[in-house]
């Protein structure tokens, strides 16, 4: 990997440790990707603004995903993968006002669980001599197949279904976590861009779906 088509990574690393310094700008962007997101989530919330509906929130996501893939070797990658996650931040805002009006505990125990899941599947991957790649294949069919089911859920107004696709997506976003950080530990994964892209993805969906959950036991 050349550094010149990585601008703003850090020059203190051994050009000798590739790895390292992916490992290292990742877990850099995503933090500041995962703030500016809860900025605008935040902002979203306290102004009270609209959900953009599933049309836009579905158009927004995918055409500034494949901007930023399309610029992940430049400059112009970074400001993709901030316009991205602060629109999934906005997009969110909305539906934390919502689980925080009827029961607080509920977010407060989604980020919980989002921090120890995201900890323990990272520290895993950081540390297991095996090699999972092979969850590759497992992970897209099944991350496909429940974003199917997901938005069948939404448009039929399906709550059970709605509640198992959340249920799948906590052990799916889990296992990408896994995996993504496992990939950038072995060199699969020598972008750190696109690695945060999705890591911040599995954060986002798992945070999610555990409050969808935990607001559905909140409930009963």
């Amino acid at each position: 990997m050349k550094t010149s088509s990585y601008p703003l990574i850090d020059q203190s690393l051994s050009r000798d440790k590739p790895t390292n310094r992916v490992l290292k700008n990742t877990y850099l962007l995503l933090s500041a990707t995962l703030f500016f997101s809860a900025l605008t989530a935040l902002l979203s919330a306290r102004l009270n603004l609209p959900h953009p509906g599933l049309l836009l929130t579905l158009g927004g996501y995918f055409g500034l995903l494949f901007l930023t893939a399309h610029f992940r070797n430049s400059v112009k990658g970074l400001y993709c993968i901030f316009a991205l996650t602060g629109f999934m931040g906005y997009t969110l805002g909305p539906v934390i006002s919502v689980y925080w009006s009827m029961a607080p505990l509920v977010v407060v125990q989604s980020l919980a669980g989002t921090a120890t899941v995201f900890v323990a599947m990272s520290m895993f991957a950081l540390n297991t001599k095996r090699d999972l790649s092979f969850l590759g294949t497992t992970l897209f069919v099944g991350i496909l197949v429940a974003f199917l089911a997901g938005i069948g859920a939404l448009v039929f107004e399906v709550p059970a279904l709605s509640l198992a696709v959340s249920s799948i997506f906590v052990l799916l976003m889990s296992g990408l976590i896994a995996y993504e950080t496992n990939q950038i530990v072995r060199g699969g994964e020598s972008n750190y861009i696109m690695a945060t892209v999705t890591l911040f993805v599995s954060i986002f969906n798992l945070f999610s779906s555990l409050m969808h959950l935990l607001g559905f036991a909140q409930s009963e």
